[in-house]
């Protein structure tokens, strides 16, 4: 029973009782007069009283649905076209998406003020929403594009160039939006231009992404030492179940340390593939492959069903033809300013040049996707946003159907090679040496820029031997005086793996060799007692 006051000087008063449950009885005291009022029915709201039935938490896609994505495209990188390309991606995912980003918040910035100026406007649109706009569209999903470039095998470089710059950029895209959420003038007006807040906003991206990327790659060496270290190979089933929880982990760490775990889960899996895939079991390595590629594609499914569930459940669509038109036109020219400016600069320093045919599919398959859904539907609380939200799905929808179904005959048009093997390079520019042992090795004339034969070098001296099995032992690559420490750290597989071929000599000097022509060369334990 709930008791409601009628005060007395009132005579014609309209009742509310605001209660949690629905009461059997109410009892209402009109001056000193009790009535009793018995439950017989319930009035609901005919608008849309099942769409909390069919929708859920914005939050969802961020902490289940798009870690397996991201991790599967970390996972299942081609390291080795991805290595050789990696400063032409990194070009594209960072400079890129900021380019991207700015070009397409001044354009609607333009728009908007347009529109304002025509009074086609019904709220608030500021220059920081037009800014989040670009940040969140700047994200490139290129999923069907890139399984129709796997399915026909085109050329390695397009396809490492592509999807390299999808798997950077949607990290990229989720930090840059956060920095810009994270601006804040101190002031009245948090509308305005202050340098502090920018800086703020800049030394929040940086953190974040560094602090993402250090939790991710520790997280990757942690598993890597487990697996090395410990007889988990003999119990294929917790091998992988240990894979599993410590990649998952990965997001929780970082979430619960304040960075950004979906980033922390894409570098994790990059470092999985790396190091740890090499030490696992054979049967582990092809249920973590099979068991994330399964996950990927339930995840990825279910967020393009319930986008296309949104478009009818979301009470508060707000679609003006003059912003959705901005939009479309401001994404395109987004692009434009990312892909030709950056391949030109690109071409000056690359052996291997960007050819105009590659750039112009790159354009064009610049699709959005489920993480442009997904950073755009956690905030629908301002007009701003609302109108963000339903352009996003309008954007996602022409791009996927008609972007990706038209990239075959885009393929044809621009002449570019199908049917390439992906684990071999292209004829012209790879070359051929016999080792000692009679293996044929390859040496690629990309690998020859000095940042990545830096880097391959100190991975397949250092970094390869003291995380994997694989690689020379660390008792050939320390020095003498590490000697105790290299034979802890060198497992008994090491000495049993063939021998590696070291990378090849730096260029300038002005001489070749072949490439295992020194080599340092070990003998495993069994052949050392054999000899005595």
């Amino acid at each position: 029973r709930f008791g409601i006051h009628l005060p007395q000087d009132l005579s014609d008063v309209t009742l509310t009782c605001a209660v949690n449950s629905s009461p059997t009885t109410i009892l209402v005291n009109v001056s000193g007069r009790f009535y009793e009022y018995s439950l017989k029915g319930e009035v609901q709201d005919s608008k849309g009283h099942d769409v909390p039935n069919v929708t859920f938490d914005p939050e969802v896609f961020f902490n289940i649905l798009l870690p397996p994505i991201i991790f599967h495209a970390g996972y299942s990188l081609k390291r080795r076209h991805f290595f050789r390309n990696l400063g032409s991606i990194l070009s594209y995912a960072f400079v890129g998406t900021l380019t991207t980003c700015f070009v397409t918040g001044l354009v609607m910035y333009g728009c908007v003020v347009f529109m304002k100026v025509i009074g086609q406007l019904g709220g608030d649109f500021f220059f920081t929403d037009c800014l989040f706009f670009g940040a969140i569209v700047s994200a490139t999903d290129p999923v069907t594009v890139l399984a129709i470039f796997n399915e026909l095998k085109v050329d390695v470089d397009l396809y490492a160039l592509m999807f390299g710059e999808s798997v950077l950029n949607d990290a990229v895209a989720i930090v840059l939006s956060s920095s810009i959420v994270a601006y804040q003038p101190e002031g009245d007006n948090r509308h305005t231009f202050d340098g502090s807040a920018l800086l703020k906003s800049l030394g929040v991206f940086l953190g974040f992404f560094s602090g993402s990327f250090a939790m991710g790659a520790a997280t990757g060496v942690m598993t890597a030492l487990v697996t090395k270290f410990t007889k988990l190979r003999d119990f294929p089933l917790l091998e992988t179940a240990l894979f599993f929880l410590m990649s998952w982990s990965t997001f929780l760490l970082a979430e619960a340390c304040g960075f950004t775990g979906v980033v922390a889960v894409l570098f994790c899996g990059i470092t999985q593939a790396h190091y740890t895939y090499n030490n696992l079991s054979a049967e582990s390595k092809s249920r973590t492959k099979q068991l994330f590629e399964l996950l990927n594609f339930l995840a990825e499914n279910f967020i393009f069903s319930y986008m296309g569930l949104t478009f009818f459940s979301f009470q508060h669509h707000v679609f003006n033809p003059l912003f959705i038109i901005g939009a479309f036109l401001a994404i395109f020219l987004g692009r434009a300013a990312n892909i030709y400016p950056l391949s030109f600069l690109l071409n000056l320093g690359r052996k291997n040049k960007i050819a105009s045919n590659f750039q112009h599919v790159m354009m064009f398959s610049g699709l959005r996707g489920a993480m442009t859904f997904a950073l755009s539907i956690r905030d629908t609380a301002t007009y701003a946003r609302q109108m963000m939200f339903s352009t996003t799905l309008l954007i996602v929808f022409f791009t996927v159907l008609v972007c990706g179904g038209g990239t075959t005959p885009m393929l044809s048009l621009m002449q570019i090679r199908v049917g390439v093997d992906t684990d071999q390079d292209n004829s012209v520019s790879s070359t051929h040496v016999t080792a000692p042992d009679g293996m044929t090795q390859r040496s690629t004339k990309h690998e020859s820029a000095w940042p990545f034969r830096l880097w391959y070098t100190f991975d397949h001296n250092y970094l390869k031997p003291f995380l994997t099995h694989s690689g020379p032992p660390l008792t050939s690559t320390l020095p003498a005086c590490c000697g105790p420490i290299a034979r802890c750290l060198t497992s008994t597989q090491a000495y049993e793996m063939p021998m590696a071929c070291p990378p090849p000599p730096p260029a300038r000097l002005g001489f070749t060799r072949s490439l295992c022509s020194e080599a340092p060369v070990w003998f495993s334990p069994q052949m050392i007692l054999q000899t005595h």
